[in-house]
């Protein structure tokens, strides 16, 4: 017989912010957990929460069929084919076969899955794989860059920038070198485990992002610099998703703008004949706008979405302007219609892919989920364009700093209120209907379908 009291299994090992936002949530719903730290320690008779690290889960017990207990965890047992990177480009490339005309055509950069382990093999993969990439970088005139990623990677290791056939070739030879010898030429802050590289992506490099500078927003009540001093700087947007049974996706409207530490310039500026792939010791600073790759900076280049109202666009797309660009409120609402909306169908696409994707009805998951905006106002119809980069497990909460840790403990009480409160308590109250496009709790729902074979569960 199960115990009146739910457990609450709560281990994030290497991550104490996490842990503590857990237990601060569980507390506000004000209902009684027994926290447990360890699996051996629980009452096999009794209702089980485990809100754990991926790895800390035990699994086995997250498929056990429902019986008089109940068991929820708080990560889906397979989702490679969203939080991989080659997993995910192959899942949306045939979702988009099969539906043509989904919102993800233009709102995903073109890009290439490949699985290799030495530089030589490109030689076959231009004639197969790679032969409309190597035509785009065949063509004197595109003034193309591209940006290769290592599909099982993250925090920003491994990420080159090239243009051509031959740095590519060079990126791949250099990755083949030994990794301390890598880190004396000046690579450690992207360096990888070259042994255990296979699986890349290559995708387009979005070369019109919209440009704001964070200085425009002082941190601790500092002065901003006047217009004439502003300088533009690559952003991306890092967005809170909350995956919910099977299946409700919601956004987290608390967005974050994670900027670049060095000012925006063309990749193809100063570097064209170079005959050498950008890395980090000369051009990547104003690319890439991972935080992690940025510790000793700080907050300094971490704003909320929310609070760029008002800021100046700088760059490029501007130009002509005759008066000076605002990005207001509307674009702001704009870009999180469209996120919600990508969100959807990018889940819709992992669904259809279902070796890599089995969402539970006892599960639940917090993504990190990457989009850069760009800019180009010569596109028909939407002023800006929200282009999805990846989708992350476990996101790095720890690197959003102490100024904006209040939207974390926000997103925590809100999935124990939308996730967990409704899986022990289900009849403590009539929850309405939540149409999509609803918000609650700063959770505004994204997707809801019901997964063939989940119903009754």
């Amino acid at each position: 017989m199960a115990t009146d009291i739910p457990q609450a299994l709560i281990s994030w090992p290497s991550a104490p912010l996490t842990d503590s936002l857990v237990r601060n949530a569980l507390d506000s719903l004000g209902k009684s957990f027994s926290i447990i730290s360890g699996s051996g320690s629980r009452n096999a008779n009794g209702d089980l929460l485990q809100w754990s690290t991926y790895d800390e889960i035990d699994h086995d017990l997250t498929y056990s069929p429902p019986d008089s207990t109940k068991v929820l965890s708080s990560s889906y047992v397979i989702r490679k084919a969203l939080i991989r990177k080659h997993y995910l480009s192959r899942c949306i490339h045939n979702y988009l076969i099969k539906h043509q005309g989904s919102i993800l055509e233009h709102h995903v950069p073109k890009t290439w899955e490949l699985e290799l382990s030495f530089a030589d093999e490109l030689d076959e993969m231009w004639s197969d794989d790679l032969w409309d990439l190597g035509a785009e970088l065949d063509n004197p005139e595109s003034k193309k860059w591209w940006i290769l990623k290592p599909g099982m990677a993250d925090r920003g290791m491994g990420i080159r920038l090239f243009h051509t056939k031959e740095e590519l070739v060079d990126i791949f030879e250099s990755f083949e070198e030994d990794s301390d010898e890598e880190a004396e030429q000046g690579n450690q802050n992207t360096a990888v485990v070259t042994s255990q590289l296979r699986h890349f992506v290559i995708q387009e490099y979005l070369a019109d992002p919209l440009l704001l500078d964070p200085s425009e927003v002082p941190l601790d009540q500092g002065v901003a610099p006047t217009v004439n001093n502003l300088r533009g700087h690559k952003f991306h947007l890092r967005a809170y998703c909350v995956a919910s049974g099977a299946l409700n996706v919601f956004l987290y409207t608390r967005v974050l703008a994670l900027f670049s530490s060095s000012p925006y310039r063309s990749p193809s500026a100063g570097d064209e004949g170079s005959g050498s792939a950008m890395t980090l010791n000369n051009d990547l600073s104003a690319h890439l706008t991972n935080t992690s790759l940025q510790t000793e900076r700080g907050e300094a280049g971490v704003r909320l979405l929310d609070e760029l109202a008002g800021c100046h666009i700088l760059g490029s797309s501007n130009a002509d302007a005759t008066t000076p660009l605002l990005f207001t409120s509307h674009d702001l609402e704009d870009i999180k219609s469209q996120m919600c909306d990508v969100l959807g169908e990018t889940f819709k696409a992992s669904l259809e892919m279902s070796i890599h994707f089995q969402p539970l009805p006892n599960a639940f998951e917090l993504f990190g989920i990457d989009f850069l905006v760009t800019h180009n106002q010569t596109t028909s119809g939407q002023k800006f364009q929200v282009q999805l980069l990846e989708v992350n497990s476990e996101p790095a909460i720890e690197l959003t700093g102490p100024r904006l840790t209040w939207i974390l403990q926000d997103l925590f009480k809100a999935i124990a209120k939308t996730c967990v409160e409704p899986f022990f308590h289900p009849g403590d109250e009539r929850t309405p209907e939540w149409p999509l496009g609803e918000e609650r709790h700063h959770l505004r729902k994204c997707l809801e379908v019901e997964v063939r074979g989940s119903a009754g569960w």
